[in-house]
This record gives structure tokens, sequence and C-alpha cells, in this order.
């Protein structure tokens, strides 16, 4: 049976490990004595560590316990592989599958990784220390070759304190400003003490001591440092371990505080877990029964060949196969001797101080968990400062008054966001000033430096407290601040110069119709007055029987006549097409058919065409040159573009759809640029343009710039996609959860509405939003109907001059037949007589003699025998 354990253990002189060490072996008296066998060694000689190791060896010890250095780790890896001697160690990790190397510490590569994507890192420094870096390095390298990333390594173990001012001042230059750092905690403290480069940076540290960190310092200054943490101290085992190792320190030394803090630290706690690891594998082997004793002499580890020492694996299976829960919680070992199952938590610094934001753990990955504290805990007591609230000229949002240079402060601005950020700081109870943001612009990050401008750089660097602005909400700003709920629905949207209002014409009346339809039409009416001329002649019932008035035997009694006729069947169908009837109606079945499927055409083209008369002489149309982003997007003529390094350049930037592509493709390669430094400037370009540029921006400046002077720009088509306003706050701000609660209940008294309708339609220069619309449905105008006046004149004249050519047809025909002259012929016609009998012979000589229209050498034709038997008929009759 295991009567005695040797452990061999290598600590560097002074090191407060051995200092848990011993504590740690007091914890666990229960297990067989476990008699140490300490060396206070230069673990960076290899002369030191070989001598102590095999010395140590040759007296048979079971296990090996310790510290190294990057200098003697692989010659130590060679002695406990040849033979077979378990080292345990808190070091840091190293590459390795020699099972005999049981690494306490987590290997920080994959969570590492996986928080470099959470936070989208495509350019930044790595800062890494020799001893425990070059794993994580290559590993950086490996995945920035896949992925075209930006890395810049750094080796702090050849730089001095000059040397990396120097280099932290061209970071500066070359706006690096996300570095990370993998280092000691003593190196790591003494860099991030250097102030004055917290301000602009976002860290990440490579280490699993966040909380290990001296942080009371440049806590005030909030820089955005992220961290990971492996001892859970909330955990109520860790304070009772604390409060055992407080008891156990005051025995040793009047500095029990300082060395709790040396527990506390995440390698006190490895080195606490390793000695349980230890215990827990013997006790194993006491209870299995495994005789491991080593009697004798052991052998020398200088021996060549090597002797492993047969028990050797017994140890190594043990150690491999224990599982207990620890201060660096739940300890375990795979096959190579690497810490697995193990799980970190994310921490980060903000106003408040350290809080965790997540986890990482081998099957899950990071898991974001950022929870707030409640609002009164977290805002009561800095309600006395004043914060800065950063914000960006543009109308109605934020403007200067007119005689702002008698006002200070505030009062200066006015505004929808000004109101807006005096209602939100009543509800909190809070004191701010306004600031406009230095360089103009609302914020993006730059591909090249990857640097934050405009009010997110602000709040992103901490030279802000809040953004209160028309800042849209996008994925890229919530990963680096914070937004409200939106105070504003919108979407882009497509502005114009207003078209000319078209002139109606002279034929507007023609416009609900097409063209087209109206050349069918006519071709209709024709058609149809052919077939119901065809039908009527070849149908019987159509002729009907009329008594002849002339006497003359050579002529029939009666005869057959048709009323359809090629004119009256043409006059038919018109009156049937101006709903107006005639005198005349088919008799025939055919014909009746015609009649009736031709009504009922006439039905619905006069109904169809009345109803939209009225909208087309009523309203005035404006012809517009694009109607959507399709439009846009397929001509060449017109030009457009957005606001530079806004959100609305980024949303092309990033889209997928065809046609927006396609028109970020246009905007990216157009010469000269159609990007805008400003929305005023976008406005000025629009009107200047003459219709030839379209400026693309968010709906309501749209809509607000549409109610301006000169009122000459309108929005046209829908929006091209939804988003909204909201008031931003750096990463982990006090003042997130009350400011997004005032936005909120804003929203439910309607105050947000009431300052919309104020700066939006109430101060309107051109009427209110649906004025126009009712102007426009004003009464008619001559202009509107001036071409029907043209038709009913024309069509008079047309009637005068086809009566007076019948007329002189009709003259001339008379004369001929009656061979009188046609100015006789005429006169009779023009006053209503026949031109037959006596009386008409009678004043044609009568004529004759007034008016000689012939030689007096020439006799007058005499009459025909017919004319004479009529002649007395008449007179026959009048009598």
């Amino acid at each position: 049976s295991l009567k005695m354990s040797f452990l061999f253990c290598l600590f560097p002189t002074g090191s407060h490990e051995y200092e848990v060490f011993r504590f740690a072996l007091a914890q666990h008296q229960d297990v067989p004595k476990l008699v140490p066998q300490v060396d206070m060694v230069d673990t960076g000689s290899s002369f030191a560590m070989t001598y102590a190791f095999c010395s140590q060896f040759s007296k048979g010890v079971y296990a090996i316990m310790g510290l190294y250095d990057r200098r003697t780790v692989n010659m130590l890896m060679s002695f406990c592989g040849s033979l077979h001697v378990c080292f345990v160690t808190p070091s840091f990790p190293v590459q390795t599958n020699n099972q005999f190397v049981l690494q306490l510490r987590p290997q920080l590569q994959e969570p590492l990784m996986a928080l470099l994507e959470h936070f989208y890192w495509t350019r930044f420094v790595y800062m890494y220390s020799s001893d425990s870096g070059l794993s994580v390095l290559q590993r950086i390298l490996d995945t920035a070759a896949e992925r075209s990333w930006q890395v810049t390594s750094v080796n702090l173990d050849t730089l001095t304190e000059s040397a990396f001012i120097k280099l932290l001042t061209d970071l500066d230059y070359k706006k690096d400003y996300e570095i990370i750092i993998d280092c000691e905690l003593d190196r790591l403290n003494s860099i991030l003490n250097l102030r004055r480069s917290l301000k602009n940076y976002h860290y990440i540290l490579a280490n699993l001591g966040f909380m290990d960190l001296n942080i009371t310092e440049f806590q005030k200054l909030a820089p955005n440092v992220t961290g990971f943490q492996l001892v859970n101290q909330s955990d109520p085992d860790v304070d009772k371990i604390n409060q055992d190792w407080l008891d156990f320190d005051r025995q040793y030394t009047l500095f029990s505080w300082k060395h709790l803090l040396h527990l506390r630290r995440y390698t006190g706690a490895l080195t606490y877990d390793g000695v349980g690891v230890m215990a827990t594998a013997f006790q194993n082997l006491r209870r299995q029964r495994i005789d491991i004793s080593r009697r004798g002499n052991a052998g020398e580890c200088l021996a060549n060949p090597p002797a492993p020492w047969g028990q050797g694996i017994d140890i190594q299976r043990a150690l491999q196969q224990v599982r207990l829960q620890g201060l660096t919680g739940h300890v375990q070992f795979d096959e190579r001797g690497h810490r697995t199952n193990y799980t970190l938590t994310v921490m980060e610094l903000s106003h408040t101080g350290p809080r965790k934001i997540g986890y990482w753990n081998e099957k899950k990955g990071y898991v974001n968990t950022a929870v707030y504290r409640p609002v009164l805990e977290e805002f009561y007591g800095l309600q006395n400062r004043t914060y800065i609230v950063t914000t960006i000229l543009e109308a109605p949002y934020m403007m200067l008054k007119k005689n702002h240079e008698q006002f200070v402060g505030n009062d200066r601005y006015e505004g929808y966001c000004a109101e807006l950020a005096s209602e939100i700081a009543k509800h909190v109870g809070f004191s701010y000033r306004l600031e406009l943001v230095a360089d103009g612009k609302y914020g993006a990050k730059d591909p090249d430096t990857k640097m934050w401008n405009g009010m997110v750089g602000e709040l992103v660097y901490g030279k802000a407290d809040m953004a209160v602005a028309p800042l849209t909400i996008t994925l890229v700003r919530e990963q680096v601040i914070d937004f409200t709920k939106p105070f504003m629905s919108l979407g882009i949207s497509i502005m114009i110069k207003k078209p000319t209002k078209s002139k109606p014409g002279v034929f507007s009346f023609l416009d609900p119709l097409a063209y087209e339809i109206w050349m069918c039409i006519v071709f209709a009416y024709i058609g149809v007055s052919v077939v119901l001329f065809l039908v009527s002649r070849f149908s019987p019932y159509e002729w009907q029987g009329e008594d002849s008035d002339d006497e003359d035997e050579t002529l029939p009694d009666s005869q057959h006549t048709n009323d359809f006729g090629i004119f009256n069947s043409l006059w038919f169908s018109l009156g049937a097409f101006m709903q107006q009837g005639c005198d005349i109606s088919p008799r025939s079945l055919s014909g009746r058919i015609v009649g009736g499927v031709w009504w009922f055409f006439t039905l619905i083209i006069i109904s169809s065409y009345t109803a939209n008369l009225a909208a087309f002489l009523t309203v005035e149309r404006m012809v517009s040159p694009i109607e959507s982003a399709e439009d846009l997007a397929k001509q060449t003529e017109i030009a457009y573009g957005t606001l530079d390094g806004g959100s609305t350049k980024e949303f092309f930037r990033r889209s997928k759809i065809a046609v927006f592509e396609k028109m970020w493709s246009y905007m990216r390669s157009a010469d000269p640029s159609v990007f805008v430094k400003s929305t005023s400037e976008g406005v000025i370009r629009v009107r200047k343009s003459k219709g030839k540029y379209a400026y693309l921006l968010e709906s309501s400046m749209n809509e607000y710039i549409e109610q301006r002077k000169p009122c000459d720009t309108m929005k046209v088509g829908g929006n091209l996609d939804s988003k909204g306003y909201g008031v931003a706050t750096p990463k982990g701000s006090p003042l997130r959860i009350p400011v997004n609660l005032a936005v909120l209940k804003l929203n439910e008294q309607a105050v947000l509405d009431k300052l919309k309708n104020k700066w939006w339609y109430d101060k309107g220069e051109c009427g209110h939003k649906d004025s126009g619309r009712k102007d426009k449905t004003s009464a008619l105008s001559l202009s509107n109907v001036a071409g029907v006046f043209y038709i009913l004149i024309g069509g008079l004249g047309l009637a005068m001059l086809v009566a007076l050519v019948e007329f002189c047809y009709k003259s001339r025909i008379e004369s001929r037949r009656m061979k009188v002259s046609p100015v006789w012929s005429a006169v009779s016609l023009k006053r209503g007589e026949k031109q037959s009998g006596a009386s008409a012979l009678e004043k044609s000589a009568l004529m004759t003699c007034l008016f000689p229209l012939s030689s007096p050498s020439k006799p007058q034709s005499k009459p025909p025998q017919s004319v004479m038997r009529r002649r007395s008929f008449i007179t026959d009759t009048s009598w």
C-alpha cells in the first residue's frame, strides 16, 4: 500500500506560488502524507534545472510540480517523457503531445478567436510576450491568411519603455486602435497605466486574470478593455478557501492581506487546484491498491539509453482521470495533458467597474450575456454631473436660432432633437450640455484605418456621453455603442426636383382614353355601319313598299325602299355612339343584333370615358422622369448619390439586392463624385441640377425639405428600406436604460408625434401636406375644355360649308334636268318652291326677262311636254 508520496517542487526564488503550494498541502491532510522535496532554483538556467531534476529523481520522487521558463521547458519535457515522470504545472501552456506534462492553465487560442469574430476585428495589433504568446500568434497568423486580416505583431520582450511609448505614437499616427495584449500581469499593469494611450483604444487582454488587474486608477477614464476571468470570485467555495488561507497565513507573516491577494490571482488558484489534482490521483491509486512505491535507487536520469520508471504510467493515468471542481472551475485533462471542458468568463471595464458580458466554453463557443444593473442602482450618484450630448446641425432636428449670439449653452439651439434632449433630461433628471460633433459627420468606420468618425467615434472614444441626433440604428454601430428604442421610424427615399406642371392641351378631353383606343373606336364605328348596311340589304324585312306621286305611265305605281343606306347606317351608328338615338331603327333580326352589340359596346366605352374624364380634367398632372429606384438604376441621364459617411451609403455598400448593387456600382465609380458632404449640399445640388440629379436620403428629411421654400423638391416612390433613429450612448453607460425608458414614455404620451407635426408641418412653408391635393380638385378652367368649343365651332362651320356645297350641287342638277339657268334653279331652291309646273316655268321666264342670261338672238328652248302637263295639274290643284 501507498505509505508516502514524494513530490518534487520547482519554484522560482520568492515565488508566491510556493506559498500557495504549502497552504494547499495543509488543506489535503487526509491524503497519505505528501512529502514535498522543494528546490528554489533559477528556472531559466538549464544547468540548475537539470541538476535539480536529476538529483530529486534519483531520490525516488513520484511526480513534479512547479513552474518552468521558456528557456528550460523543452528540457523538462524531454526528461519527463523519457523517464515517465509526470509534471503538473500552472505555467503558460505549450503545444506538445507529451502525456506526462499536465498543463493546468487553459489555452486561449479558441476563446480569443471567438472574441475577435464577435467584435468583427479584421485589422489589429497583437502584442505578446515570448513566454506565452507564440502559440497564440501562430493561430492568429494562420487565421489571418485565410480571412485576409491585417495583423501587426509586436514582441514586448524586445521593447523598452521609451520604445513602447514610441510604438504607441506610431499606432496613433496609423490609427491602429484595436490591440490584443498577451503577457503576464505585471507587464500588463504597467502597459495599461499609460493613461494617455487608453482614451481611443479598444484592448483585448489575452490573460486569465482580468480581476487581477490594477484597475483602480484608470477606471475613471473608462477605456474599452475586454478580457477573460478564470476564477469565479463570487463563488462561496472560493471565499471559504480564501478565509482558510487568511487564517493559515497569519501563522507565518504579518502581511496577510498581500498574500490573500496572491491566492486570488489565477496563478495561485491554478497552483491550489494542481495540488488538489495530485491528492485526488494518489487517493484513487490507494483506493485501487496500485503499488507505485519506489524502493532503493531509482536510477540515473542521464543514463544512455534512459531507463523509464515503470510505475510512472500508472500515475499519469490516475492524474488524467481526475475530475474535480476547483477554484478555476471544472478541472479535467485530455489525452495530451491539456485542460479541457473549462469555462472562461468574459469581462469588460465599464464606468461602474468590471462587469461580466459573456462566457466561453468548448460546446457553445462565445455566448453574450450582458445584463445591465437596475436603473436606480446604476444611475444613483451620477446625476450631479453634467453630461456631454453630441449632436449635429441638421434641420429641423438641430438648428441654431436666428439670434443665437445672444444666448449661451443649450439655449442657442432649437429643433426636434433639441426639444427631445430637453424632454429626456426632464424625465431622467440629469444636466447636459449640447456639443456639435467636430467633423460634422454621423459616424462610419473607415475601411482603411478602422477608425470611427463622427458622433459614433465621439461615443466610442469617450468624448461624449450621449448622442441625440438623427442617428440611424445599424448593426455595425450597435456593435460599438448602445441605442435606445427608435424615436422615429423612416426609410431611404428619393428626392428629385419637382417637374414643371404639365399644362392641359387643347384636346386634353381625349386623354382619358389612349390614342390607340380612339383609333379602334373609329374603325369599329365604320365597320359596324358597313355591316349594318350589308345585312339591311340582304334582309327582306328591311325593304318596304312606298306609293309614287309620279303619274308618268312609264314608271310603276309603287316601289320598294330601304331606310338603311350607307349614310343612314353611318348616322344610326353615330347617334347610338353619342347616346342620342336615331329616328330610324332596324326591323330585321340581324339588324337588331348589330344594333344591340353596338349599343352595349358604346355603353361600356362611354361609361369608362366618363369615369376617367373627371380625374383627367380636374387634376393637374406632373410628368415625373422617375418613379422608383428601378427607374434610377436603368437610366444614365439622371445622376444620383447619397451622403458621404452615413448609413444610407453603408446600406448600398452592403446590400445584396441586384438593383441596389447596380446603383452602388454606379455611385462608387461616378465622375464627378455623386456623394455630398452634407444634406444641405445634396438639396442644393438637386435644386440646381435642373432635374439631372436625384438625392437619396431618409424619408423624414425628404418630407421636411419638401415643405421648405422654394417648394421645388418632391419625394418620389416608396421607401427603399425600413429603419429608425435612436438615442445613442457608449457601451455599458448608466444612461442607456433610463434614457430608453424616457423615449418609450415620450412615445406613449404622443410627445414625439407632437414634436414632428410642430417642426415638419406646422412650421411648413408650402402649405399642409394635403393642401396641394385639395387645390388641384378646384373648378375647371377654360383651357381644360377649350378643345370642345373648338370642335363645336369647327362643326358649325363645316355644316355651313357642306350646306353650301349641297345647295350648289342640287341647283346644278336641277338646272340640267329642267334645262334652265343654274341661277334660276338656285333661286327657286332657295325659296323652297318645286322645280315643276307652270308657276316654275313662268317665274323662270320672268327671271329671264328681268335678267337675260342668254343672247337675244337665241330663242329660249321650249319646256318639255311633261312640264306642261304638270303645270296644268298644279294650276288645277291650286285652284
